[in-house]
């Protein structure tokens, strides 16, 4: 079984994103075959906190990211081995400059029976694309300044790009599409769903559990996937399980039938010798509240904080020592720019310097808590190691919906770990250059440095990867200057019991196989 996947995924615990792809270990099963699948069950998955508001684009939150792939669609697929491009709304697509042509297949209808036209996927273009509306996709999966048109006797939308972006199609295979009755209704999108999507949402419990049905004749999913496969669940519940260790138990006794796990609950799981699909992804990125009024907007005050850790001890802690050093900033497979722009630029170990900058330093530092207990064990290595170094750092371990709700909203933090997964360099540049907040941006740390800036400006003049050794020399001026800290990568591995998936980065619907017991 192999389906085209989401290009943006979790990929972040805690902040969404990322166009994920690839696995690098992919499934592990006992060989199951279609003779093992049954039909009409209910796959139930664990999500780490709740999505919130339902609109799906609004929020750049992974477990927002995670149940749109429910209900919605997106105009291309992205394989999650090569990184090519494949079908889903649009069967055919073309890049020419500045000009993006896609063909949408035929009969594409709504959850309300409605048709899906190239109108209804040019008002979409228009609503991300209009700063007012502070889509959180917007710069990330579509490039700020575009704007299409709609020919709905072809069925064809032409979107005109405001400049160059090279992996423009890697953007839009994350970009959800809304249908017409969502379009006109936003407010009904915080408790409804309006999509094209394998199915459909019917019940909705903030908190606690998200449930949606199966729909029929369905067709046009990644790479031509359909609804009419055997094994397919007539129902998909998405409970709200914070506790890794507890997502773990109930896994183990099958009262759920996937979840993610990180920690040291890995072992336990494999031991069980249950199916699992693994996804490199990047676990360790340090991030400094730049803005005015922190302690950390000190350039000098950054670089003591790096200073004053043990990085690779650190990743270790963090990973449950099955993590590597972090290499690139866009990390998810199939990575489009490969290579590594971290490891020869991070700052080294320095206590003694760290010391004469830090003296009497008071700090805030946010981490998910949702990261399990090998996270929360290296949080509290951090803190020692800065208490050596002269700081006063409070740390706090805190839900996915606190977390979000700080960096993006309250500001409250100077130190963060968010580790924010894409698959393509430039769908990170909205988060680290540009406007921030206050101005209607996503840089929501405040960074500001020019070298980085212009290395993006660069790198979108050339075509596709042949701007890659210019992406990652841009990154590494940041890596560089401690304006942001990658230091761990890790496989994540989404256990199952009962049920055969795909999960590069995000869960594919379309994927998803019930198991007899």
């Amino acid at each position: 079984m192999k389906l085209a996947a989401p290009a943006l995924g979790l990929c972040v615990t805690a902040v969404l994103l990322a166009g994920c792809g690839g696995s690098d270990s992919g499934g592990s099963s006992d060989g199951s075959s279609s003779s093992d699948y049954v039909d009409g069950g209910t796959f139930t998955m664990a999500l780490k906190g709740d999505p919130g508001k339902l609109d799906p684009q609004s929020s750049a939150s992974s477990q927002l990211f995670t149940v749109n792939q429910l209900a919605y669609d997106n105009l291309v697929a992205v394989d999650g081995d090569t990184g090519e491009i494949e079908s889903q709304l649009a069967t055919d697509w073309k890049v020419d400059g500045t000009t993006v042509t896609l063909t949408l297949a035929k009969g594409i209808t709504c959850a309300d029976g409605s048709p899906f036209t190239a109108t209804t996927v040019a008002d979409n273009i228009a609503y991300v694309g209009d700063p007012k509306n502070k889509s959180a996709y917007l710069g990330v999966f579509l490039p700020a300044g575009a704007t299409a048109k709609a020919d709905d006797a072809a069925g064809t939308v032409t979107i005109t790009l405001a400049q160059p972006a090279p992996f423009v199609l890697n953007g839009l295979a994350s970009l959800p599409m809304v249908c017409d009755a969502g379009m006109k209704d936003r407010a009904s999108l915080s408790k409804t769903t309006s999509g094209t999507g394998p199915y459909e949402l019917t019940e909705a419990v903030p908190g606690d559990h998200y449930t949606y049905q199966l729909r029929d004749g369905y067709t046009w999913g990644p790479n031509g996937a359909t609804t009419a496969e055997k094994g397919m669940p007539a129902t998909v519940v998405m409970k709200i399980v914070e506790n890794e260790s507890t997502a773990a138990n109930l896994l183990v006794s099958g009262e759920i039938n996937a979840a993610s796990v990180i920690g040291p609950d890995v072992k336990r799981l494999e031991a069980q010798k249950l199916f699992s699909y693994g996804t490199p992804a990047l676990q360790g990125e340090q991030w400094y509240n730049h803005n005015d009024g922190h302690e950390t907007s000190s350039a000098d005050v950054r670089m003591a904080l790096t200073q004053a850790l043990d990085l690779g001890e650190l990743a270790s802690v963090s990973t449950a020592d099955a993590g590597t050093p972090a290499t690139t900033l866009a990390a998810i497979a199939p990575v489009a720019c490969p290579g590594d722009s971290v490891s020869g630029s991070l700052p080294a170990q320095d206590v003694d310097a760290a010391k004469a900058v830090l003296d009497g330093k008071k700090l805030t530092f946010l981490y998910s808590s949702a990261g399990g207990s090998a996270v929360a064990a290296a949080a509290e290595l951090a803190v020692q190691e800065w208490k050596a170094a002269g700081a006063t750092v409070t740390a706090k371990g805190v839900d996915e919906t606190a977390l979000q709700g700080a960096i993006f909203g309250t500001g409250d933090w100077d130190i963060a770990w968010v580790p924010l997964n894409v698959n393509s360099p430039d769908q990170l540049v909205p988060f680290l250059s540009g406007p921030g907040l206050a101005d209607g941006g996503t840089n929501f740390s405040g960074i500001d440095n020019a070298d980085y800036s212009d290395g993006v400006t660069a790198a979108n003049a050339k075509p596709g990867s042949e701007g890659c050794d210019t992406w990652l020399d841009a990154e590494s001026k940041l890596v560089a200057a401690a304006d942001i800290v990658p230091f761990a990568n890790n496989v994540v591995k989404t256990f199952g019991n009962g049920a055969e998936f795909e999960y590069p980065g995000q869960l594919v619907p379309t994927s998803i196989r019930m198991l007899a017991k």
